[in-house]
């Protein structure tokens, strides 16, 4: 959705440039393209209906601020109203109840319902500071319970065993006892799904919720489900009282239409946003924020998020400390930039969240290559003996290739490399004493630097 929907607007926008003001017709232009773009994106027909309505009505009545075009106005209402019907703003998880937090996941088979189960474990022991245990009751598939426990785990919370000859009820009511003994925080059941709806998934789901009396109800969908996902969230919601959606599979090739469709289908909030299969990449869901992506806009927040949860202040200290000393700057502090780099999510992670305007020139970039070649000086750098990485200077034919031997790659790799890293190493020796300034001033003049 976001690109169809980003590249008609922006086309659209650049043919009202010379317009005065907003018009009955080219507001009919504007819903068109809207229109077209959210069907592609397998928005359900009604919830379409809906928000082309609404940006009619708000379109229509807009006063073009002197800065704006006609163009710009519109997109700014669109803009709006994508936010409102995915919600306003942020909606947390309600933990306010005698401990443990009962929180019940529910969806279909495929959904990532068990990943993102143990995704919401290491949120909430992160971010809230809960003691978390997560339990399975789905005794239908017999990978699910080992899954679960592998992935918590890895998220670092706790798992209650449970095995496939138990009754789910037993097993949760085992766990809830576990959980207050034990004095935790929190605890995650993740329920069973289907391939399809079924009365039998539903009566067990809804048995289990009346047990459990939890405080989130969470329905867990396939952003790349399309239309399909309205037909799940109609029938869960008339199981279920849901109180939160979790999208995943946000950062696929999705049309991301059921962003849209299920929140206005359930009248539940979207709470959460699963960004990549990695353990942490679960997003608190911004809806003013994702509109913006949406749109093309961009994510500078969340990119400085994302930059400031992977970069290691310290060692970003001691490397400033180093080059202001004046020692050499070495082939082990170009490895640790290329690992901070990656913990931000690697090129293609921080391009994602840039504004299309700034990356349509970085499209003719090959994404897929520049992380391979990232991968490739990695390699050559780890194939390097340690004196060889604190002294560059030594590495001369012989030398190379061993190395170029060593990572598997050709001796020019291992030449292209070295050039990388004396490149980066003449920019950080210019850093040195106030030379940033300097560097600035050369790039163009502050004046033009700022503006």
């Amino acid at each position: 959705m976001a690109s169809t929907l980003s590249d008609r607007l922006s086309r659209l926008v650049k043919t009202m440039r010379g317009q005065a003001r907003i018009t009955d017709s080219n507001v009919a232009d504007m819903l068109r393209e809207v229109r077209m773009a959210l069907l592609e994106a397998d928005v359900a027909l009604p919830v379409v209906r809906d928000f082309v309505t609404r940006v009619k009505d708000k379109a229509l009545g807009t006063e073009v601020v002197g800065s704006l075009n006609p163009g710009q106005a519109l997109v700014g209402v669109v803009h709006k109203e994508l936010a409102a019907t995915m919600g306003e703003g942020v909606s947390d998880l309600n933990l306010a109840t005698q401990p443990p937090a009962v929180i019940l996941m529910a969806g279909l088979q495929g959904a990532g319902k068990t990943t993102t189960t143990a995704k919401l474990a290491k949120h909430l022991i992160e971010r809230r500071k809960k003691k978390v245990l997560t339990v399975s009751a789905d005794v239908y598939r017999p990978a699910a319970i080992e899954q679960l426990k592998t992935v918590t785990r890895q998220a670092g919370a706790e798992w209650f065993p449970s095995a496939p000859d138990q009754k789910p009820l037993d097993i949760v009511l085992a766990a809830l006892d576990h959980a207050k003994r034990h004095y935790f925080d929190v605890l995650l059941v993740d329920t069973a799904g289907r391939l399809g709806i079924d009365e039998a998934l539903m009566a067990e789901i809804r048995e289990l919720h009346a047990t459990l009396k939890p405080i989130e109800t969470l329905f867990v969908v396939d952003a790349m489900q399309g239309q399909d996902a309205i037909n799940t969230a109609r029938a869960f919601k008339e199981a279920l009282p849901i109180t939160g959606i979790v999208l995943t599979k946000l950062d696929g090739d999705s049309r991301g239409g059921a962003a849209l469709s299920v929140r206005q289908i359930t009248g539940a909030p979207i709470k959460f946003a699963g960004v990549s299969e990695k353990i942490d990449g679960l997003e608190v869901f911004d809806a003013e924020r994702h509109a913006g992506r949406v749109l093309g806009m961009g994510d500078i927040v969340a990119l400085v998020e994302q930059v400031q949860k992977g970069v290691n202040l310290g060692a970003a200290q001691q490397l400033a400390d180093k080059v202001r000393s004046g020692d050499a700057f070495d082939l082990n502090d170009f490895l640790m930039q290329i690992s901070q780099m990656k913990k931000m999510g690697g090129l293609s992670g921080l391009m994602d969240k840039l504004p299309s305007a700034m990356t349509a020139k970085a499209g003719k970039v090959d994404m897929d290559k520049a992380e391979r070649d990232v991968r490739r000086m990695e390699g050559i750098i780890h194939s390097m003996t340690a004196l060889e990485r604190r002294k560059p200077e030594l590495l001369k034919a012989s030398r190379k290739r061993r190395v170029a031997a060593g990572a598997g790659v050709h001796v020019q790799e291992v030449n292209r490399m070295l050039n990388q890293f004396e490149q980066m190493q003449g920019m950080m020796k210019k850093m040195k004493g106030g030379g940033l300034m300097k560097m600035m001033k050369r790039m163009g003049g502050m004046k033009g630097v700022m503006g």
